[in-house]
């Protein structure tokens, strides 16, 4: 007889020779019922509690069919607190931000705010799949700004590249060559004056969202 080994409800490779069992079923004691809350404040006070799971946006959205989770399902699970699920799910880093569901959902709920609302949280909390190239774009990206007050494209594609692929610079080399001999990128780093002034002003938002 196999062995079996009884593991949380959590996504699990079983070694050779094992049998992965796995809980299905979540009790209320674990959901996190702050969660709803931190996203909807995230989204601009977004009000998902509205939806009427129609799956008009899971209808609308052109990558639904790749998602983990389909966008209705993400505002259900969000709204009762699947923190855990929401945050490991590939879903939001699929989206591709084309606001279909947005326009198209008759509540007039912003997903697409909510979509970069969970990005934020599990970028912060440090789920997310650490070569995909969306959470290394958001986090080069912010770095940058942080630090110059602005973005260096030449520079943050070669970010982007070294925390996904590196590999794939190379394919893309010509490409690259032609847009820096054009002038439509530079290696050159893009900074503001004042940037004193901006780490300032950064700071003083962390103090303000450490006091609420």
């Amino acid at each position: 007889m196999e062995p079996t080994t009884i593991k949380p409800n959590v996504p699990v490779i079983a070694s050779p020779g094992e049998i992965d069992v796995r809980r299905r079923i979540k009790y209320e004691e674990e959901l996190d019922h702050t969660f709803p809350n931190r996203i909807a404040e995230l989204a601009h006070g977004e009000k998902f509690y509205s939806c009427i799971q129609c799956g008009t946006c899971s209808g609308t959205c052109p990558v639904s069919h790749y998602m983990d989770y389909t966008p209705r399902r993400i505002i259900a699970m969000v709204r009762e607190g699947f923190r855990a699920e929401v945050l490991n799910s590939m879903t939001v880093w699929l989206c591709a931000s084309c606001y279909a569901c947005t326009c198209d959902c008759p509540r007039g709920i912003k997903i697409t705010d909510v979509m970069y609302a969970i990005k934020r949280e599990a970028i912060e909390q440090g789920v997310y799949p650490k070569r995909f190239p969306t959470p290394v774009l958001a986090n080069a990206f912010f770095n940058q700004v942080m630090k110059d007050g602005r973005s260096s494209e030449g520079k943050l594609m070669m970010k982007v590249f070294l925390g996904t692929n590196p590999f794939k610079a190379f394919g893309n080399m010509m490409l690259g060559m032609k847009l820096f001999f054009t002038g439509r990128i530079s290696m050159k780093s893009e900074r503001i004056k004042d940037r004193k002034s901006l780490k300032a002003l950064l700071a003083a938002l962390d103090r303000q969202k450490e006091a609420k």
